[in-house]
């Protein structure tokens, strides 16, 4: 007798109370290895692909694309141990589940690493019983649905529809139903065993678009009947009701839900004050070409503008440590750090996200561009791990690639500044005592006042302009 086993939503850590699940990776029916990824969730700080810690038939799937689950919450069902009339020989042993125990893993990369094995299908005609879209106490096994013609039923909403996975194959159909707002649980499938057709989904888009219309309608039908002085109130009345109806409400989770918390905190907690100072670049921008241009033994990976830039910051750092802190608000205490982590905001299709380099201070022009580049992309492609994003001490943004020449940034909570650096653009510049063009770039700090004066933010911010200004300064930390 096989034994169906409950997956949940694992503790994802980082204090992560939540994920929302992107994509499944299995469908019910399929023969799944113990710690092979089964769904794709994004966390507010990273992807992170989930595996299933038991072996088996998974039975059913707890959730949509696009849901958002708590941790905790169930995931999937799988059925452990050989399916009920399979025989002992080699062919039927292959399309059991491998193993009956569980790894104890949550996360792919995090214990055990155990190869995924190709996901099969368990054939219908070796299983004598039907899956469950829930879990059952025997053996299930999968069984090809017997399309019918489509015969529509929309429910009625009530506070009775149930809970659990809703009867669809598809993975289109779900698409479907999610963009145009159909809550599947709401209709009753045409196919075989309640089973939701797309031909369902596509009724109930348009019972709603004809129930939308009417309900627009109704509002100008009865302005009419009204005298003049009601009139203008009833005439206003549509308007309001129209922005309310049109508005879009987008909800704040995910990599926005956290960031929106993370500034609302930042804004509450930290009295944060900016200074900014033009400075001309000219020399740095000589300096990068000189050096991206060396051949021979000299010769290296091409050096950006923004790990010269991280370089300057962590020899700032050196020299005014109070800006590598953060507060103990409880303890009432400034906690100096002795390492930089160096965070850099980096916008993403997810939104902005700043990707941590570990241990800056120990490191070169170089070796800070090489992991610049390594994390950011990382970022673009989704795949950051929460602890790449999390620990930093102090941020650097340069929002200059957005074409913009100043900001005031708001500080990346429970970090103490953040430098900020504009576009670099040519202007008219007083050179060694005549009017010339040169590359100037506006540099701007932002700053917890609680950990320094003015005078300690203003000398950091001094400092970094002299090394942008004149490179040969960084040779005295060298």
């Amino acid at each position: 007798m096989a034994q169906v086993l409950e997956f949940k939503l694992p503790d994802l850590g980082e204090g992560l109370t939540e994920a929302e699940i992107v994509r499944w990776l299995v469908e019910v029916g399929d023969v799944v290895a113990i710690d092979q990824p089964v769904v794709e969730v994004e966390t507010a700080k990273a992807m992170v692909e989930v595996p299933c810690p038991y072996g088996g038939v998974v039975t059913a799937r707890f959730g949509e694309e696009g849901t958002e689950l708590p941790v905790g919450a169930p995931l999937l069902t799988v059925a452990v141990g050989a399916p009920e009339g399979s025989s002992g020989s080699g062919e039927d042993s292959g399309s059991a589940p491998e193993s009956s125990g569980g790894s104890g893993n949550v996360l792919v990369g995090y214990g055990t690493g155990a190869p995924a094995a190709r996901r099969r299908r368990i054939r219908p005609d070796r299983l004598d019983r039907p899956v469950t879209e829930a879990p059952v106490s025997a053996a299930p096994v999968v069984k090809a649905p017997v399309l019918e013609a489509p015969v529509v039923k929309v429910l009625v909403a009530d506070a009775s529809v149930s809970e659990g996975p809703v009867p669809v194959v598809s993975p289109l159909v779900r698409r479907l139903a999610r963009q145009n707002d159909i809550d599947l649980r709401r209709l009753a499938g045409s196919g075989l065993d309640g089973l939701i057709l797309r031909a369902d989904v596509d009724r109930a888009i348009r019972t709603a678009e004809e129930t939308a219309t009417a309900t627009a309608r109704a509002p100008q039908a009865q302005a009419p009947v009204e005298d003049q002085a009601p009139a203008v109130a009833v005439a206003a009345a549509p308007n309001g009701v129209a922005a309310a109806v049109d508005a879009e409400r987008i909800p704040l989770r995910g990599v926005r839900g956290v960031v929106a918390d993370k500034l609302s905190r930042s804004r509450t907690e930290i009295p944060d004050a900016t200074c900014w100072v033009d400075a001309d670049a000219t020399e740095l921008m000589a300096v990068r070409a000189a050096m991206n241009a060396a051949t021979g033994p000299s010769a290296g990976p091409k050096v950006s503008v923004l790990a010269l830039l991280a370089r300057i910051c962590t020899a700032a750092l050196a020299r005014f440590p109070e800006l590598n802190s953060t507060v103990d608000t409880e303890a009432r205490e400034i906690v100096r750090l002795s390492g930089v982590h160096l965070g850099f905001a980096a916008q993403t299709e997810r939104g902005l996200v700043v990707p941590v380099v570990r241990d800056a201070h120990t490191r070169n022009a170089e070796s800070i561009g090489a992991e610049i580049a390594r994390l950011t992309e990382l970022a673009r492609t989704g795949k950051l791990s929460p602890a790449q994003l999390t620990g930093g001490t102090f941020t650097l943004n340069n929002y200059g690639v957005f074409g913009v020449d100043g900001s005031t940034p708001i500080i990346n909570h429970p970090e103490a500044a953040m430098l900020g650096v504009g576009r670099i653009m040519p202007k008219p510049w007083v050179h060694q005592g005549e009017l010339a063009v040169r590359q100037v770039v506006q540099l701007s700090l932002t700053f917890d006042h609680r950990v320094c004066d003015g005078g300690t933010a203003g000398g950091f911010l001094r400092y970094v302009a002299d090394c942008v200004e004149q490179p040969a300064v960084l040779l005295r930390t060298l």
